[in-house]
């Protein structure tokens, strides 16, 4: 009676137990629909910067980082990990760095990842629950040896999208001393900085899974000096506009009576890839313009947001117009390197 009666609760807990722990390895396992991207922004850099364990100067670096912002729709707190589409079959493919930005206006904090180059997949877990309803964001960094070196250098770029983006920024930073620069397809933005940086970008929205975009960049540039090298090397403008810049993790230029425009805008000794002046500004574009993001190319026309025009008086469209230009101006200023973080940030809040 007694082996019956165990018999029993062994099939019984058997029969439970086959209902529970699926759901269970379902609640801890990534579903990317789930978690769709508010903001994303990309970041490709040829030449930028080479790791110190680099093989050879001859093979050029291709540096990309990934900003994003994720929200948990999936109904429920998350506390599994976070899985991310790379390109981990490419050529010299070395992952750099994954952090995340627990708290606003504070550094990132690094986190232990993996890399699964058969799935082509970068993980992590957050350092705490991700909440229903709340965003998270991170940051992606790996280089690989994709450059093709010919009489000209050239590699592609595709980002492979598995969720939904609200916001999508594309950034490319040309070499230093790079010429004859084609971009394919053409960037609808171009700018260049004090320092003779060229920067394309596109900007796009309510981007779909599934809607990869791919981008072809092709140059000249003698010599094997990166771009940061270059930058360090660089004096930064004497002038009002840069007078009292401060540096975070970039350690641009100390406080005080010093004359700053005898340092480097880069301090070697406190330069970090995700810190650096030129990134930052990367995502000042970001942040500042996705306010003027077009649609995806094979997104629908006549959305919902194309259709809504809410009325407003006369004055305060007019209002509306000025603040908008001013506020373009003002971001073109900071790309340009022609004004600081600091003077940005305190010019945008009298335009709120």
């Amino acid at each position: 009676m007694c082996k019956k009666k165990w018999l029993a609760l062994f099939v019984t807990a058997s029969f439970v137990s086959s209902f529970i722990l699926p759901k269970a390895s379902a609640e801890t396992a990534f579903q990317a629909e789930k978690f769709p991207m508010k903001e994303m922004q990309i970041q490709v850099m040829p030449e930028f910067d080479y790791p110190e364990d680099w093989e050879s100067r001859d093979v050029p670096s291709l540096l990309v980082g990934q900003y994003g912002t994720i929200t948990n729709k999936s109904g429920q707190d998350y506390d599994g990990k976070i899985v991310i589409s790379v390109p981990a079959n490419d050529k010299g493919f070395e992952a750099a760095l994954v952090a995340e930005f627990p708290e606003e206006n504070k550094p990132e904090v690094q986190r232990p990842f993996d890399v699964d180059k058969e799935k082509g997949i970068i993980s992590w877990k957050p350092a705490t629950p991700i909440k229903n309803n709340e965003a998270y964001k991170f940051v992606i960094e790996y280089y690989t040896k994709t450059i093709d070196v010919k009489d000209k250098k050239s590699f592609t770029y595709q980002l492979i999208n598995n969720a939904d983006i609200d916001l999508l920024d594309v950034i490319f930073y040309a070499p230093m001393n790079a010429k004859d620069i084609q971009l394919e397809p053409k960037a609808p933005n171009n700018s260049k900085n004090d320092y003779g940086e060229e920067l394309y970008y596109y900007q796009y929205k309510n981007v779909k899974a599934g809607e990869n975009l791919n981008y072809t960049f092709t140059y000249k540039k003698d010599g094997t000096e990166s771009t940061m090298e270059a930058i360090n090397k660089a004096q930064p403008p004497n002038d009002e506009n840069h007078a009292g810049v401060n540096g975070t993790a970039t350690d641009q230029v100390l406080n005080g009576g010093k004359d700053s425009s005898k340092r480097p805008i880069i301090g070697v000794g406190g330069a970090s890839i995700i810190g650096i002046a030129i990134i930052i500004a990367g995502l000042f574009v970001y942040l500042g313009l996705k306010g003027n993001a077009k649609s995806a190319p094979t997104a629908a026309k006549g959305s919902k947001h194309n259709k809504e025009q809410p009325k407003k008086p006369t004055e305060k469209r007019d209002n509306k117009v000025a603040n908008a230009e001013e506020k373009k101006e003002l971001r073109k200023k900071l790309l340009t390197g022609k004004i600081d973080q600091e003077m940005y940030e305190e010019e945008m809040k009298k335009l709120i």
